[in-house]
């Protein structure tokens, strides 16, 4: 099949210079889509968007200005050059100021015009592959969670991939990282998204009890159970059941798990009755699920059951910006709900977040975020309201332990005096990095193992405090 020709809207009211102008284009290879008016220009426009127009600011019924707006404002995927024979510097800012890609002055010759063209349709191109790009792999929200980071992008397309079937997703992750969140994402993604989605944490349960919540009971099968009652796999049939801390399960019941998995039937306690329930399987721990096969905690048939899709949740250490976007959003959330003025953080505190390790992960943001809602009301978050561990302008703990036990510290300070502060220590490795390349950020980022924005949030950091 033939691969179509680029469509071009030519807009002029000039039937001459028109035909001439098409004629050129149609020679470079374009399909000529021609206007002589404002109306006829945007009639076209809504009915099929080209990805080049070439744009006559003089036209009988309206300015080829207002055109230009109107495809800037509705998100038009277009290039747009701006024709006139009115041609001057402030015209010209004045198109690209409303979004054209480039200006031509009457006259012209064909060659200028059709390299023009080319240029634009190449930005049109370009344009168009970075907005699939960001719609399939920028996302900064998906399914409950919140993050823009390469990381999490990954953690989307495994979701996206792995939902429609039923084949089991383990997922693997630090305490707060957001298991459950991914289970109910997995969930709501899969054709199963309007049956039930039931949850089961194995660390909470008395280990006597979880064969009852998980399989359920008969009556007077044992002391308490005074009636029959639906265990989680029953509850969660036709739809999805989620065992988070799954390695926190004893060996027996992990056998009676996994003779459930494969024949798909169950056996309430106390009752001599096989059961038929349809239910997919998604799992966490916070644990190495192999080194838990290898001392023996955990059964190595069961892992391999279960351990079909793989997917690892990254801690929020590892997610750079993406603390800032969680941050924001709670703290325009808890905001809300508690009747407070805040609208931000102030560059002083954002340095504090994107720099603390966070080791119990979004959790632990989400606490300190609430936090600080619950007990200050102002519009910007300052240093002096964060809570321990980050409440200080570089080293919260450090700066906590300082005012608890100053005497320790000045008793101390003599053997310490040739120590410098990490800060400037590793300031001046960074800006010697950049001196060793020239300047070139990039490049000495790459030879640090850090990325760019690293250095560049650092910089501002040091700008802002005065210490560059």
């Amino acid at each position: 099949m033939a691969e179509s020709k680029p469509r071009v809207l030519l807009v002029e009211d000039t039937r001459s210079l028109a035909v001439v102008y098409e004629q050129y284009l149609a020679q470079d290879g374009y399909e000529v889509v021609l206007a002589d008016c404002g109306q006829q220009a945007l009639a076209q426009l809504m009915a099929s968007p080209p990805p080049v127009v070439l744009l006559d600011l003089e036209l009988p019924d309206m300015s080829g200005m207002d055109i230009l707006q109107q495809i800037t404002e509705q998100q038009l995927p277009c290039s747009v050059v701006v024709i006139t024979a009115h041609g001057s510097v402030d015209v010209a800012v004045e198109a690209m100021r409303h979004g054209a890609f480039d200006f031509l002055t009457k006259p012209f010759d064909g060659k200028r015009l059709c390299a023009t063209a080319r240029n634009a349709l190449t930005h049109q191109q370009l344009s168009s592959l970075v907005a699939q790009y960001r719609e399939n792999f920028e996302r900064s929200s998906f399914a409950g969670f919140i993050g823009a980071s390469m990381p999490m992008q990954a953690v989307y397309r495994i979701i996206e991939s792995a939902a429609p079937s039923k084949a089991t997703v383990f997922i693997t992750g630090e305490s707060g990282t957001g298991k459950e969140v991914c289970a109910e994402a997995i969930h709501q993604c899969s054709p199963r998204g309007e049956q039930p989605f039931i949850a089961l944490n194995c660390a909470a349960i008395p280990h006597d009890l979880m064969e009852s919540e998980i399989f359920g009971h008969v009556k007077g099968s044992f002391t308490g159970a005074q009636g029959d009652r639906k265990g989680a796999a029953s509850l969660a049939d036709g739809g999805t059941l989620f065992l988070d801390e799954i390695c926190e399960m004893d060996l027996d019941l992990q056998s009676k798990l996994l003779r459930f998995i494969q024949t798909g039937t169950l056996q309430r306690v106390g009752s001599g009755k096989l059961e038929t329930v349809d239910v997919r399987f998604v799992c966490a721990t916070n644990r190495d699920p192999l080194v838990e096969v290898k001392a023996g905690r955990f059964r190595e048939d069961l892992y391999y059951r279960l351990h079909v899709i793989p997917l690892s949740l990254p801690p929020l250490r590892e997610r750079g910006e993406d603390i800032l976007l969680l941050a924001r959003d709670l703290l325009l959330r808890y905001a809300k709900e508690e009747n407070k003025r805040f609208k931000d953080f102030d560059a002083n505190v954002v340095r504090v977040l994107l720099d603390y390790p966070w080791p119990g992960n979004v959790r632990e943001l989400q606490n300190v975020v609430r936090n600080i809602v619950v007990l200050n009301d102002k519009e910007l978050v300052s240093l002096d309201i964060l809570p321990p561990p980050l409440n200080g302008s570089r080293s919260g703990a450090m700066l906590a332990l300082a005012s608890v036990v100053p005497d320790v510290v000045s008793a101390l300070a003599p053997r310490s005096a040739q120590i410098r502060p990490l800060w400037l220590v590793e300031k001046e490795t960074i800006e010697q990095a950049i001196a060793s390349c020239d300047g070139n950020i990039p490049k000495a980022a790459a030879l640090l193992e850090i990325s760019p924005s690293t250095i560049y949030r650092k910089k501002q950091g040091w700008e802002e405090a005065n210490l560059g």
